[in-house]
């Protein structure tokens, strides 16, 4: 067989080390990595070739054109699985990215009230504390004091205990009203969703 002309060896060896990335990256111990001395196999259609050592395992994953990858180190002997190790991390790096778009970022919307607020305004600032807490987003209602105000606290009390009462089975209060300087501030949560009851039918008449 004739030897690799320098290109290619530049090739696969680029090839090799972007290879070796990808499996320090996930933690995986895959080929000549795999020190135990001996380890249970698995072929790439699920079947049980025995307990070998790692050389064997490994000749028997090569004459398939495929890899050793070590799927729990934990086991006694260490479970390694004959395949595709390119494709493995391909379709493990699909799912995670997948369940990453599913997963719901929760963030802090702030909905922000006066002293002074009118029923109007209270009521725009209140339906929109309900909206971020049905899109599944927590709400930070905080209300400023400013000069004389501070002398009438009650009144700012009462307007963010009037909301948390507003709001119902909206929201469950995680931080009850409380002062931070000038601000009061309460933080909501989504409220449980509860799943409906199914319906019974109705007894048939005799």
């Amino acid at each position: 067989m004739g030897r690799l002309s320098r290109s290619a060896r530049h090739c696969t060896r680029r090839s090799t080390i972007a290879f070796d990335k990808r499996a320090a990256k996930s933690f995986i111990r895959i080929n000549e990595r795999i020190r135990a001395r001996e380890v249970r196999v698995i072929d790439e259609n699920g079947e049980q070739l025995g307990i070998l050592p790692p050389f064997e395992a490994l000749r028997t994953a090569r004459e398939r054109g495929l890899d050793l990858v070590e799927v729990s180190p934990t086991a006694v002997p260490p479970v390694c699985r004959i395949q595709d190790y390119g494709r493995y991390l391909y379709e493990k790096e699909k799912s995670e990215r997948a369940a990453r778009k599913r997963q719901k970022v929760i963030t802090l919307k702030e909905v922000k009230f006066s002293v002074t607020v009118d029923e109007h305004d209270y009521q725009t600032k209140k339906n929109q504390a309900v909206r971020f807490l049905g899109e599944g987003d927590k709400v930070k209602a905080s209300l400023r004091f400013r000069g004389r105000q501070m002398a009438h606290r009650e009144l700012g009390y009462k307007i963010i205990n009037r909301l948390i009462q507003d709001i119902g089975d909206a929201g469950v209060v995680e931080f009850m009203p409380r002062m931070e300087g000038t601000i009061l501030h309460a933080i909501l949560a989504p409220g449980r969703k509860e799943t409906p009851k199914p319906k019974t039918p109705p007894a048939a008449q005799a």
